[in-house]
């Protein structure tokens, strides 16, 4: 087995108390002891970024804990990731083939592979089936499109967020934005919020994008040129309420929320919270001004859009936006994002505490990995 490590080591966290977190060992099955039609998959990179945070927060509520099994209490944040099988008892799945998909912050883990496919596998474990199938398929690195070997770091910081961003964009413009012009994003500088206004700027000058942020966090949104204008927090009663407004919410703080009903009144015509940034600070919508603010889940988006735009129609779209996306990404010119590796417990519980305190820099990407030491 080629692996560095002789044991699973897993990070788990309290579930009523983020803040409390802890590793975990545990030893690790070879192919003798590895139950018929299973795969050992060693994670060699995972990212972390606010979306984890979210995952976390949002755990109870949407399931998140249910996709990995933890002791009473305690729970495994999921996160998106690149693993290499290393043991497997399942004859369509060999050692040494290669998945992105969607993995618990730990140094291996067993899944059950059926519907085996050139494309992948959806993982078959009992427990996962209630979730949505979106999170349980792993897709084969050597026959995937939008899979370079060089951009490993970028698919995993954005791959999963853009696909929410470009259901949100695609959702507000399936429903003529709820005849409003301008759309507000909470935590713009977020990389889910940023992919999100890239897909609106691209539709032109008929939509304003406006960014809300920290005040230390202006420069780099206006920097990332795919906003109208960014507006610090303490500046949303300068904004005019005459004009109708939707609302993406990827903060999760009640107070925002509650701040911008009453400022526009009935002209919040659409509000949705997508993510949970500000994780102690979420709060209910009931009793505000304007549209009831609603809960949005990018799976049921993309299930209409199957319906929609046929067969492969979303991956063919979804495909076009992530190589229109990769363009600023990837050019060393315009390029916004700085990758930051970690390796190991330390520097995983480093990110993670800086990542619940907010601390982090937005041009920072985090990718890590607990499969080396």
């Amino acid at each position: 087995m080629s692996t560095s490590i002789t044991v699973n080591r897993e990070f788990i966290v309290e579930r009523e108390n983020l803040r409390n977190s802890k590793f975990v060992d545990s030893p690790l099955p070879d192919a003798a002891s590895l139950p018929a039609g299973q795969v050992l998959m060693r994670i060699d990179r995972f990212a972390f970024t606010s979306n984890n945070v979210t995952y976390a927060a949002f755990g109870k509520a949407m399931s998140y804990w249910n996709f990995f099994p933890a002791p009473d209490g305690w729970g495994k944040i999921p996160v998106w990731g690149f693993a290499e099988v290393v043991a497997s008892t399942h004859d369509e799945v060999k050692v040494g083939a290669r998945f992105y998909g969607y993995y618990p912050m730990s140094s291996h883990v067993v899944l059950q592979p059926s519907r085996c496919g050139e494309h992948g596998f959806t993982d078959a474990a009992e427990h996962r089936q209630p979730m949505h199938a979106l999170y349980n398929q792993y897709l084969r690195t050597s026959s995937d499109p939008a899979y370079t070997a060089d951009s490993e770091d970028q698919q995993v910081l954005l791959r999963p967020l853009f696909i929410t961003s470009f259901m949100i964009d695609d959702f507000l413009a399936d429903n003529d934005f709820f005849g409003a012009r301008t759309v507000l994003l909470s935590s713009a500088s977020s990389k889910t919020a940023y992919g999100t206004a890239f897909m609106l700027s691209q539709r032109g000058k008929d939509i304003e994008v406006i960014g809300l942020t920290s005040a230390a966090n202006v420069a780099f949104v206006e920097r990332l040129g795919c906003y109208s204008k960014a507006v610090t927090y303490e500046q949303i009663a300068t904004l005019p309420n005459h004009e109708p407004v939707v609302y993406v919410d990827m903060a999760g703080n009640g107070k925002l929320r509650s701040s911008l009903h009453h400022h526009y009144q009935d002209n919040m015509k659409y509000s949705c919270a997508v993510g949970g940034t500000h994780w102690d600070e979420l709060g209910g919508g009931a009793n505000l001004p304007g549209a009831r603010p609603a809960l949005f889940f990018a799976p049921a988006q993309i299930k209409k859009r199957m319906g929609d735009w046929g067969p492969g129609g979303v991956q063919k779209k979804l495909a076009q936006a992530w190589q229109q996306l990769m363009v600023p990404v990837l050019d060393p010119a315009s390029g916004w994002m700085h990758v930051v590796h970690g390796t190991g417990p330390q520097d995983v519980q480093q990110v993670y505490l800086q990542m619940l305190d907010g601390g982090t820099r937005p041009e920072e990407g985090h990718v890590l990995t607990l499969a080396r030491d």
